[in-house]
């Protein structure tokens, strides 16, 4: 086997065996990360919710207070607004569910699930707790879910949702006087939620992963060519000429020149000893001539 075969299958091997090395550990890193970045989206986007939410309550519920004696406008309730800025979000992130699970929702749709009513009863016992992810199953889905509670920390809320006397009556004429009231001031009443398939970041941390593991094997394949190259040019070259003209002294041809050396490497070096060889080989030829 020639030395050139013997390196190259050499650092193929140690090469393979950091690729996969990286793999396992880049994996777990690229998986956090997918996840963490998901979570952010998710953060972003309730985010934008919160934003639009606080906005309809403080700018464009007082201009409409008054078109509500005599017609109830979905348009002036913030969680109504929230909701419908999603709608548009979700054009650009279709894989991401909202949710404002509440208890005693006006919006029966808004009713919590088991799960979701736990998570409300969660946030109510730990006031200070401002968000949560949670990791579920649902109809053989896994799904990671971002959470953040829903307070009562604005009067103008106390107006739809305190008692029907104080509501609306075109609020009582749309829902009636069953559903969405009893709120109090400070009282955590929901939870609002951001889910997504966990398969969104799996399929993220796999694609960084692939794009992670191709970058490091044309760094590896590089390195390859480069030694390879430098291989030929400063040892198998060099070794070469001299075993040429070694076998052109052995076949007893005395005029082959010298190698011609330079540098101090370890071939140089090997290049003055061969040189001394063939001087003592051709003095000691002429000596038994005579």
């Amino acid at each position: 086997m020639k030395l050139r075969l013997k390196f190259n299958l050499v650092m193929i091997s140690v090469m393979a065996l950091g690729l996969i090395l990286a793999w396992f550990l880049a994996e777990e890193i690229t998986q956090r990360e997918a996840k963490r970045s998901v979570m952010a989206q998710a953060a972003a986007i309730m985010g934008t919710a919160n934003a639009v939410r606080h906005y309809t309550g403080a700018q464009v519920r007082p201009l409409l207070k008054n078109q509500m004696e005599s017609q109830f406008l979905p348009q002036s309730v913030p969680f109504y607004a929230a909701q419908q800025t999603f709608q548009g979000l979700t054009e650009k992130f279709p894989e991401y569910v909202f949710r404002l699970p509440t208890k005693n929702p006006t919006n029966p749709a808004d009713a919590p699930s088991t799960w979701e009513a736990e998570l409300i009863a969660t946030f109510a016992g730990k006031p200070s707790l401002a968000e949560i992810v949670v990791e579920r199953e649902e109809q053989g889905r896994e799904i990671l879910s971002y959470a953040q509670p829903i307070t009562v920390d604005d009067k103008s809320c106390l107006q739809c949702h305190s008692t029907p006397e104080a509501a609306p009556s075109s609020m009582i004429d749309t829902y009636g006087p069953s559903n969405g009231f009893g709120w109090k001031l400070g009282e955590t009443v929901g939870a609002q939620l951001v889910s997504v398939s966990k398969e969104i970041p799996r399929q993220r941390a796999r694609e960084n992963l692939l794009q992670m593991m191709a970058a490091l094997a044309s760094v590896f394949f590089v390195m390859l060519v480069v030694v390879n190259l430098l291989l030929h040019i400063s040892i198998l070259r060099p070794v070469q000429r001299m075993s040429r003209l070694a076998e052109e002294i052995s076949l007893g041809n005395m005029t082959v020149p010298e190698f011609s050396t330079s540098g101090r490497d370890e071939i140089s070096s090997l290049g003055v000893s061969f040189n001394r060889m063939r001087r003592s080989l051709v003095t000691a030829m002429v000596m038994l001539g005579d």
